[in-house]
């Protein structure tokens, strides 16, 4: 078993220095595994350094859960972890809901996920007035994780790929890689400047390109791009401990906000707006946040006088189903992947990270990834690649 990464040449090698990415390489050195990670830009650029930053367990599906409660235990040693501070905040997380059918998803759901660990307090009426009394009189209900809250998104990844590199990780930003496959037993990849890595093991956390990648195995999925909307307010001062979003299936009217101790309060939700893998761009358009506007002040009517400052997008990747792409491939031996998180990737990341490193070091892990699987693509699939063995 290697312990050092050898010029171009590593037990594993990381595809995406994203949130997965570098959480991935970590436990992996932790694990005494030699690795190089490889990223097209800068680590954290993209999805993982754009979103809302929500430390969010609750409204997860549920077979999500245990890899949400094993990340939740990385944030929350994140500062000793990494011995720098990506302002993780357990300030709870809180759902609200405006219509009665969701009312009762909230009882429900917090019946169901106390087997996973997960438990929840879920308040109607006047004693959810009680404790928020700031909210819009069109809430029905509140269901509080208390143990949830918020990170910065922009220290998070690049702070996790600094912690793998102090391990002895080979991080290698500005590198975007064009071919993958499998020789002679090991893996080959090819960036675009001509360099070549090579390792007993792959790991593709490449966000929404990675499509592009899994596809040179013969395994296509159905990823688009789409962008976050979101923004940010001026400061005022900070009353808002726990972070707060909007539960509904009306796309609309679903707004989270978090404020930060400075003051500023971050806003996100709404629909999606356009992204495009080519040219690595993302756009927020002017409507979505006059509608996020608009549905804060709905949320909480006091918020009504405060001015946008900022607005900002990113890459991220969907797939149809919601659901994301995590764990061994179905064709190839030694390949694994993560992607595909939906938007909601963040606090799930160190989670991920840990237990495709178990995967990859032992060949198992206790927590199950089978609703994860590529295989529920394969009907899309083509035929292998001529030279790809398993």
């Amino acid at each position: 078993m290697s312990t050092t990464t050898t010029g171009n040449e590593a037990d594993v090698i990381v595809i995406g220095g994203g949130i997965m990415g570098t959480t991935t390489a970590l436990f992996l050195r932790e694990r005494k595994r030699s690795v190089i990670l490889l990223e097209r830009g800068l680590t954290g650029q993209q999805a993982s350094g754009v979103n809302f930053g929500g430390i969010r367990r609750q409204g997860r599906a549920l077979p999500q859960l245990a890899m949400a409660n094993r990340a939740l235990r990385t944030w929350q040693r994140s500062a000793q972890m990494l011995g720098e501070d990506i302002e993780f905040l357990a300030s709870a997380h809180t759902r609200v809901c405006y219509h009665q059918q969701d009312v009762e998803n909230f009882d429900q759901y917090a019946l169901d996920a106390r087997a996973y660990g997960l438990d929840l307090e879920v308040l109607h009426g006047k004693a959810m007035f009680e404790r928020f009394p700031f909210l819009g009189r069109e809430v029905l209900a509140a269901s509080i994780s208390p143990l949830d809250g918020h990170a910065n998104p922009r220290l998070a990844a690049p702070a996790f790929g600094r912690a793998a590199a102090r391990l002895g990780a080979r991080v290698v930003e500005n590198t975007e890689i064009v071919r993958v496959e499998k020789e002679a037993g090991r893996f080959r990849v090819e960036s675009a400047r001509g360099d070549v890595y090579w390792a007993a093991q792959l790991v593709i956390c490449a966000g929404a390109w990675a499509g592009r990648l899994t596809a040179q195995f013969g395994e296509t999925v159905p990823i688009a791009a789409r962008g976050p909307q979101m923004c940010v307010t001026e400061p005022v001062p900070y009353v808002f401990r726990s972070s707060m979003g909007v539960f509904t299936s009306i796309k609309e009217e679903s707004i989270y906000f978090r404020q930060i101790p400075r003051g500023n309060i971050i806003v996100g939700g709404g629909p999606a707006g356009p992204a495009d893998i080519a040219t690595s761009r993302a756009s927020v358009l002017p409507a979505n946040t006059v509608r996020q506007v608009a549905q804060m002040r709905r949320l909480v009517p006091a918020l009504a006088p405060l001015h946008v400052i900022r607005v900002w997008s990113g890459v991220e990747s969907y797939l149809p189903d919601g659901e994301p792409v995590i764990g061994p491939s179905s064709r190839v031996d030694g390949l694994f992947y993560a992607f595909g998180f939906c938007g909601s990737g963040f606090q799930i990341g160190p989670g991920v990270g840990e237990t495709l490193a178990e995967l990859i070091d032992t060949g198992s892990t206790s927590i199950s990834l089978d609703s994860f699987s590529i295989r529920r693509f394969a009907q899309q699939d083509a035929a292998l690649p001529t030279g790809v063995t398993s």
